[in-house]
């Protein structure tokens, strides 16, 4: 089988391809522009990508192309109704990067409450020294104990952030469509009013879409902290830019972005220097261990296909 990777620096330059050679003939591009792709998949028979976006306009050229493997867990990239009409196998990989996923988003959380970046640049800046005081305890911070972590979206990355929440003390409540025990399952409305922290995890799709929007921002606490490591087009960009730039909410942490990576037109680039703003370059999901297990998984899908199995198969 002739396996094309398309965007291999998207899942890192220190993990070796090497495991994929046992499944078939290797090509390896570190990134392909939209005309590129065009001519790279016109002979492969399977193609694995993370970013880069594979529908009609491309498709069209990849004769011989039998599967497409997303070194993601979302596939919003993928034009899947096309990949059915002309019998392409699309797998995806899942639960590779929960750990990883969650460590960033706690990550976040801590450092917006405990403010690390105003007391870091306090200390570096020199005036720690020139003050003459031992300590500094402004601006204030608060415990996470007795706070309230509101998850959107439980699926495996949001449980595993509901467990740590929940081992720091926090009161966690999770908005999702059905019931399910042991969580407190609340409307996005309620949620959005109730929750010192809200972390969001749910997936890209038509429901989800701007599901954090203007109207859902501005039911939010004075100093409540939003977290968005699902993806950006779920959170109205410009509201919540909005809203930091009115201090109408206490902080915001993003990973994803609806253009990645954003351009200077961008409503980030206006509140990037603040202090109450982390913004993170879509690496949550990209700890050395979660992209090996990644690659891993990569493989087993390829073996899978090739054997006539259905794994992680999200054309079916």
């Amino acid at each position: 089988m002739k396996i094309t990777v398309l965007d291999s620096d998207a899942l890192g330059r220190d993990i070796s391809l090497e495991p994929l050679k046992s499944v078939g003939e290797l090509t390896v591009y570190n990134y392909s522009t939209p005309d590129e792709v065009k001519q790279r998949i016109a002979d492969c028979e399977a193609v694995i990508i993370n970013k880069i976006k594979l529908d009609e306009t491309n498709l069209c050229f990849a004769k011989e192309l039998k599967l497409i493997c997303v070194a993601a867990t979302g596939y919003d990239n993928v034009d899947i109704g096309y990949c059915k009409k002309h019998n392409i196998a699309v797998c995806n990989v899942v639960g590779y990067s929960t750990n990883s996923v969650a460590l960033l988003t706690v990550s976040m959380a801590l450092s917006l409450v405990t403010h690390l970046k105003e007391y870091n640049r306090f200390v570096v800046s020199g005036d720690y020294t020139k003050s003459g005081i031992p300590n500094r305890l402004e601006p204030a911070f608060h415990e996470l104990d007795g706070m309230t972590w509101g998850i959107v979206g439980l699926g495996n990355i949001g449980k595993k952030v509901a467990k740590i929440a929940s081992a720091l003390g926090c009161n966690v409540i999770a908005n999702k469509r059905t019931a399910e025990e042991g969580y407190n399952i609340v409307s996005l409305d309620e949620l959005m009013e109730r929750a010192d922290i809200i972390s969001v995890h749910t997936p890209l799709t038509e429901s989800t879409r701007g599901l954090i929007s203007a109207e859902k921002i501005a039911k939010m606490k004075k100093n409540a902290i939003l977290i968005n490591v699902a993806r950006g087009a779920v959170c109205d960009e410009k509201a919540l830019a909005e809203a930091i730039k009115n201090n109408a909410i206490g902080g915001i942490g993003v990973d994803v972005y609806s253009t990645e990576p954003f351009g200077e037109d961008h409503p980030f680039n206006e509140i990037k220097d603040l202090d109450n703003v982390l913004l993170t370059p879509h690496n949550a999901w990209g700890a050395y261990e979660a992209r090996e297990r990644c690659l891993n998984d990569i493989v087993e899908n390829i073996k899978s296909f090739l054997s006539g199995g259905m794994r992680s198969r999200v054309d079916i």
